[in-house]
């Protein structure tokens, strides 16, 4: 007897005078209660935007004047700017300071933990007022004044950087760690060095697990510029801050940097997806 009619399934046989099993039609199950829920969610969601849109007092001619304006577009920039340096000088010195807590010697491990901990543990924005007021706690550094040293764009990438690179030495870290040590094992044993171990195995794989959270990062620290507005720079909160504070029209100005924001952390969500799945080819994340 043929191997394929051994291997071929059973076709259960038709009772007399029924139907041809060949013939059953498989009903998908009704999910009415999932199908209710979404209804009733598009509906609410209709009538709020309806509400927002319609509602006079958010202005929205107001919106529209201000939405283009040389003031608001330098407020932007100087924001798209603060938040490229940060993150670049942040992961910078994360992946260094991740180095250090995987570091076989235990005075750099605990350096790297140390630093971790209390950038962790200091608020962002008593970070930067601190650094605002470093010439108070340090007249004088190495012979120099420090009293109008640093200028406030200048404190805020101090304290941007130095905050971030606490949180990007963890997000490296873990990357690292999901890394398959046979994969370590193997580039040992083909003789290449522990910084060219890094550089062509270890963090080439470990992209899969660090642009998730590298990316919810990028858009935070973008929204978290607005904080450096408390040491007058002049990013997008603080231009439409200046402006409302002249025409009184708070409720509009807002809503055009929050317009800017919303945009602007769309476009880096989708860079993001895209760089996920270049970085997941091949694996169950592609997609």
């Amino acid at each position: 007897m043929p191997s394929d009619t051994l291997d071929a399934p059973a076709v259960p046989a038709a009772p007399p005078g029924g139907p041809d099993p060949a013939a059953w039609r498989i009903v998908p199950r009704r999910r009415t209660g999932q199908w209710a829920a979404a209804a009733v969610l598009l509906v609410l969601l209709v009538l709020a935007l309806a509400s927002v849109v319609r509602n006079p007092a958010f202005q929205w001619g107001v919106v529209a004047d201000y939405f283009l304006t040389s003031a608001v577009l330098r407020g932007l920039g100087l924001t798209l700017w603060l938040t490229a340096v940060v993150m670049a000088l942040g992961f910078g010195l994360g992946t260094l300071l991740a180095v250090l807590r995987l570091a076989g010697n235990p005075v750099l491990r605990a350096v790297g933990r140390g630093y971790v901990w209390l950038f962790r543990s200091v608020p962002i924005l008593v970070q930067l007022l601190f650094w605002f007021n470093i010439g108070a706690l340090y007249p004088v550094i190495l012979g120099v004044r420090t009293v109008n040293l640093l200028s406030p764009v200048a404190v805020a990438v101090i304290g941007l950087t130095l905050h971030e690179a606490a949180y990007a030495a963890e997000v490296v870290r873990a990357g690292i760690l999901s890394v398959g040590a046979g994969q370590v094992e193997a580039a040992q044993a083909l003789g290449l060095g522990a910084g060219r171990r890094l550089r062509r195995i270890v963090l080439p794989q470990a992209m899969r697990a660090i642009l998730p959270p590298a990316g919810n990062m990028l858009i935070g620290t973008l929204k978290g510029t607005s904080i450096v507005s408390v040491i007058a720079v002049q990013d997008l909160l603080y231009s439409v801050q200046l402006v409302y504070h002249r025409t009184y029209q708070v409720i509009p100005l807002l809503l055009v940097a929050t317009l800017w924001y919303v945009l602007v952390t769309s476009v880096l969500g989708v860079g993001q997806h895209y760089l996920e799945r270049r970085y997941a080819r091949g694996t169950a994340g592609a997609r």
